[in-house]
C-alpha cells in the first residue's frame, strides 16, 4: 500500500491518494478558492489527477472525513474526471441543516445528504481492490466527523493535528469538546500503538 501526500501551501491542507495494485481513493481534496474574486480554481486537484494518470490509477471512491471550513471540497471535481463515487458520513445531514438555516439555503436546497453518492456509517467498510476502508466515527470538531482506516493508517481530518498543534476547534455547529474527547480516547485506546496517523492539516 502506498500513500501519497499532496499539500495545499493555501489551506495548510493534506490530501492523500492510497492506492495498491492499480486502484486507489483519495481522501480530503482541495478546490481552489480566491476570495477576492469569488473564483474557484483545479491547481491542487489537478496535481492529483496527474498522479492517477500517470500510475494508470483506477479511483472508485473519493472520500472527505468532514464538511470543511476552511476549505472547498474538490470531490466533484475528481468524479467528473475519473468517475469517483463521492463519500461523506452520515452526519452530514445534521451540519447540512444547521447551516440551511444560518445561510438561509431556501427550500430547493435538501439537506439530506443527496448531494453525495455514499454516506458512512461507523463500522460501515468499502472496498476498493485490495484495499479495505472501514470507517470509525470520530464527532466533535463536527457532527459528520469520519476517520477512515485503512491498513494500520488511520486518516483522522480535523479529529487531531500534528503534534505541535493539538486538536480541531469545537464551536462550530453541533461541534462539542467532550466528544471530541471522546473521540480521540476511543482512537487510542482500540487500535494498536504502532497505528500510523495522517492528519488534514499541517500549520508552520
Amino acid at each position: 500500500m502506498e500513500i501519497k501526500p499532496f499539500f495545499d501551501p493555501d489551506t495548510w491542507t493534506l490530501t492523500y491518494l492510497v492506492h495498491e495494485e492499480g486502484v486507489g481513493v483519495v481522501i480530503d481534496s482541495v478546490l481552489d478558492f480566491d476570495p477576492a474574486s469569488g473564483r474557484t480554481a483545479t491547481r491542487s486537484v489537478d496535481e492529483v489527477s496527474r498522479y492517477v494518470e500517470a500510475h494508470g490509477l483506477e479511483l472508485p471512491w473519493v472520500l472527505d472525513t468532514h464538511a470543511h471550513a476552511d476549505h472547498i471540497s474538490a470531490m466533484q471535481v475528481l468524479k467528473e474526471r475519473h468517475g469517483a463515487k463521492t463519500v461523506i458520513g452520515d452526519g452530514i445531514q445534521g451540519v447540512q441543516e444547521t447551516f440551511k438555516k444560518i445561510f438561509h439555503l431556501g427550500d430547493e436546497f435538501a439537506p439530506d445528504g443527496s448531494q453525495f453518492d455514499i454516506l458512512m456509517k461507523g463500522g460501515e467498510s468499502l472496498q476498493a481492490g485490495p484495499l479495505v476502508i472501514e470507517a470509525l466515527h470520530t464527532p466533535g470538531h463536527t457532527k459528520a466527523c469520519l476517520t477512515y482506516k485503512i491498513g494500520d493508517a488511520l486518516f483522522v481530518g480535523d479529529v487531531l493535528f500534528q503534534p505541535d498543534y493539538g486538536t480541531a476547534r469545537c464551536d462550530f455547529p453541533g461541534g462539542d469538546a467532550e466528544t471530541l474527547y471522546d473521540s480521540i480516547t476511543k482512537l487510542y485506546r482500540e487500535l494498536p500503538g504502532e497505528t500510523r496517523l495522517f492528519t488534514c492539516h499541517d500549520y508552520l
